[in-house]
């Protein structure tokens, strides 16, 4: 899942961002909200984790945007599945300042302090519903990936997957046979640091190959991408 984080606390930044790539996110940061709206603009994200006090362009600007967008996309219908979730924080926790908050078109709202648990849990929870629905356990043939528990497995034999090559995993058996394009695996498993012209996604499905082990689970579509058998 990708997400965005808009905080203008460094520190707050630098430590929500790091846990979240721990649990297996892909993070992009943006300091304000002019940069917030440029990284929109440009990528796909699932959740956008939002400080409501934003300097530049503030935080409610930014939701405001982002539903307009939805909007457009819809046909002006402003359809509820199938775009960008917001989840926004404020240092204010009183119920008018979150009923406000959710007025604006945010998903969630989440006063600071906040425990980091429950943070993963809410954007877990978001990206689930921006996305076209999947149960929780993904199976194709012998293979089995739990994105809840995160765990992955075939035949029964528990796979030991990094983080990206668990990522990789889940977009392909999301697809349900699909073809994915090398373009959408960097978009929906790695961040905007990463050169889109390395061969970061050949590497990491050669590994990923690997350990899913015989008979070959994912095929090359020469020229277009990859799917599962």
């Amino acid at each position: 899942m990708r997400v965005l984080v808009v905080e203008d606390s460094v520190e707050l930044l630098e430590i929500v961002a790091q846990g979240l790539r721990e649990q297996g996110f892909a993070v992009d940061e943006a300091q304000d909200g002019a940069q917030a709206l440029e990284m929109i603009a440009v990528n796909r994200y699932e959740v956008v984790v939002l400080d409501r006090d934003l300097p530049v362009v503030h935080g409610d600007d930014v939701c405001r945007a982002l539903v307009a967008e939805w909007g457009s996309a819809a046909g002006g219908s402003g359809a509820a599945g199938g775009h960008t979730k917001v989840l926004m924080l404020t240092a204010a926790s009183t119920i008018d300042d979150r009923v406000a908050g959710l007025n604006l078109g945010a998903d969630d709202y989440l006063p600071k302090p906040f425990a980091f648990a429950e943070l993963v849990a809410r954007i877990q929870a978001l990206g689930r519903r921006a996305q076209p629905a999947l149960p929780p356990v993904l199976t194709h043939g012998d293979v089995t990936v739990d994105t809840a528990r995160r765990t992955a497995s075939r035949a029964g034999r528990a796979l030991a997957l990094t983080g990206k090559e668990f990522g990789m995993l889940q977009v392909l058996l999301g697809a349900r046979g699909a073809v994915v394009t090398s373009e959408e695996l960097l978009e929906r498993v790695w961040d905007a640091h990463t050169d889109p012209f390395t061969n970061t996604v050949r590497t990491t499905l050669s590994r990923l190959r690997r350990k899913l082990g015989e008979p070959e689970l994912i095929e090359t579509v020469t020229g277009a991408g990859y799917r599962v058998r």
